[in-house]
């Protein structure tokens, strides 16, 4: 359910397709004409481009060997009306700041996929007049962004609209058929025996619809969950869930099902920590699902030691961590071993007497010194990623030139 991007955001039946890659070949700003497997978009983590602190792609994807990232998220606009914007506000149709971020990942061999709906703000299906007009407002996403994967993300307070969800799993069908290849996600709530009355009620939306998205991922979390067990416990009733809706056996349900776990401290103060994700990750691949994924690289890192574990944060995890830890749970997922180490900083010249050369991954205590851009600095307080500069309010004392 995911409140927390509403306070700090703005806010067929087909099996496992482990190696095979999808078939859709789309225009786009960036030129994109080729995909990744669909095992990569179904291992996407979720990262907020425009909001809670973006990360840098690029050096994620250095640092653990992920390919692909599930951008969120396409809601209608503030003012009304039946057109895409990311969070309400910013309109699809005029946006460069999420294209270059689409087109940085691209560089690097990667791809992304666009989710829409998410737990704030108005969405689509809400202000659409139907389907077909719903489908139409997310194809101008899929067409600007030459998209391979799309997500649906219904849950509060949409999934209680008949109306809504009728128009967005139309919508779904719709663009699952006007574009061949396209990877299709549903996710929605979790709960203890699986999904709650409202979850069901979509899953026999789509049925009624006959439609098969790739996966139907929940998220148990925010649901009185605590760690591991009782995620995989709560798979292991919504696989009854979709096998009883679909009439699939337990294989096939497997293989339409997915995982979207939140990273650390939840809304609710539960905990999930990385012994956590590795547990769902196992449950995961040896029963093989089609999805595993999480909320969110935004907040894949450390807090300071002051906020871990007092507080959900939406740019760090409260919970003891390396940045991107939790990413290379994707990645595993996804069938790549992620590297075991950053790259190693530039060393500084030797015999000018400067510190051992800072890094933006090590974290610094007090009195701490590194050397950066031929000077030394010291640290006042704890802290991690924070680019030594010259500040009276900062977290580095300049020591001089070396």
């Amino acid at each position: 359910m995911r409140r927390l991007r509403a306070c700090l955001g703005a806010a067929a039946a087909v099996g496992l397709a482990a190696a095979g890659t999808t078939a859709l070949v789309a225009g786009s700003a960036s030129g994109a004409t080729s995909a990744l497997s669909n095992r990569w978009y179904a291992a996407a983590p979720y990262l907020m481009p425009l909001d809670n602190d973006p990360p840098d792609p690029a050096a994620i994807m250095d640092a653990t060997g992920l390919k692909a990232f599930q951008l969120a998220f396409v809601l209608a606009p503030n003012g009304g009306g039946c057109s895409p914007t990311w969070g309400g506000t910013a309109a699809v149709s005029s946006d460069t700041a999420v294209q270059s971020v689409v087109n940085t990942i691209r560089a690097k061999g990667g791809d992304v996929s666009v989710s829409i709906g998410g737990y704030g703000g108005t969405k689509l299906g809400q202000v659409c007049s139907d389907a077909a007009a719903t489908a139409a407002a997310y194809q101008q996403v899929i067409t600007k962004y030459g998209l391979h994967a799309i997500d649906f993300d219904l849950e509060e307070p949409e999934y209680e609209n008949t109306a809504a969800i009728k128009n967005e799993i139309g919508a779904a069908k719709i663009l699952q058929q006007n574009n061949p290849g396209l990877y299709v996600s549903v996710t929605t709530a979790g709960t203890a025996d699986g999904t709650g009355w409202f979850g069901k009620q979509m899953l026999l939306e789509a049925k009624s619809q006959g439609f098969a998205p790739n996966n139907f991922s929940i998220m148990p979390f925010d649901g009185g969950f605590n760690g591991a067990a009782s995620q995989t416990s709560a798979l292991t009733n919504f696989n009854q869930i979709l096998q009883s809706t679909f009439g699939w056996d337990q294989a096939t349900a497997y293989a339409h099902e997915g995982f979207s776990g939140m990273n650390g401290r939840s809304d609710t103060g539960e905990y999930f920590t990385q012994t956590d994700f590795q547990t769902v990750l196992d449950y995961a691949t040896s029963h093989n699902m089609d999805r595993f994924t999480f909320w969110s690289l935004n907040r894949d890192r450390q807090c300071t030691p002051a906020d871990n574990g007092g507080r959900t944060s939406g740019t760090c995890s409260s919970v003891a961590q390396n940045s991107w830890d939790f990413a290379k749970y994707s990645v595993k997922f996804a069938g790549v071993t992620p590297p075991t180490s950053t790259p190693t900083p530039t060393p500084t010249p030797p015999g000018t007497g400067c510190k051992p050369a800072w890094s933006s991954t090590a974290v610094y205590t007090t009195g701490n010194e590194v050397s950066y851009n031929q000077h030394n600095w010291k640290a006042k307080w704890w802290t991690q990623n924070e680019t030594p500069v010259a500040s009276d309010w900062g977290v580095w004392q300049d020591e001089g030139a070396c």
